[in-house]
């Protein structure tokens, strides 16, 4: 990193590349949970669903990109194993075990509410001590509110027909 961007972040760049890792790996695991999803989802709905899974994973790819970039930018190594991930992420990876719609949604949605949390609490830490960080945490918690918001319309969309279909 150039060492003036080091010297304007106002607190432990360590700890700091360590909250950075923690959402990076969550970014690939989210990314693998919506694009396996989006391939074995069954159900009613599922083009529908699966092409909004598909989107969200190419979005959370995204994410780990700007991700690995500041980690980069401060100095850090994103984290190197795959399989480490799980160690690392706040956040729990949810197989598609069962691949019927609700349930792939209901996962996913957990998988949303997890990652504004851990864009909250980033904002949190950064505000007014490291404002790229701060910025890029917005811009990411802007896209995952909106991916909850996206899920919850089409679990509630799923509930409308299943009531509909009952009347």
């Amino acid at each position: 990193m150039g060492k003036r961007g080091r010297e304007i972040v106002g607190m432990d760049v360590d700890w700091l590349v360590e909250q950075l890792n923690r959402a990076y790996a969550s970014e690939w695991l989210a990314y693998y949970q919506y694009w396996l999803g989006a391939k074995v989802i069954k159900g009613p709905m599922k083009d529908a669903v699966a092409a909004e899974l598909n989107l969200h994973a190419t979005e959370e790819l995204a994410h780990a990109v700007l991700l690995a970039n500041r980690i980069i930018q401060l100095g850090g190594t994103p984290v190197l194993m795959p399989e480490t991930w799980a160690e690392h992420s706040p956040c729990k990876y949810d197989a598609p075990e069962d691949p019927y719609v609700t349930v792939l949604l209901d996962q996913n949605i957990a998988g949303e509410q997890c990652a504004i949390t851990t864009y909250k609490a980033l904002m949190d830490a950064t505000k007014d001590k490291d404002m790229v960080t701060y910025n890029m945490a917005l811009t990411i918690l802007e896209q995952e509110v909106e991916h909850e918001e996206d899920l919850e319309s089409l679990r509630e969309d799923l509930e409308l027909m299943g009531q509909r279909g009952s009347r």
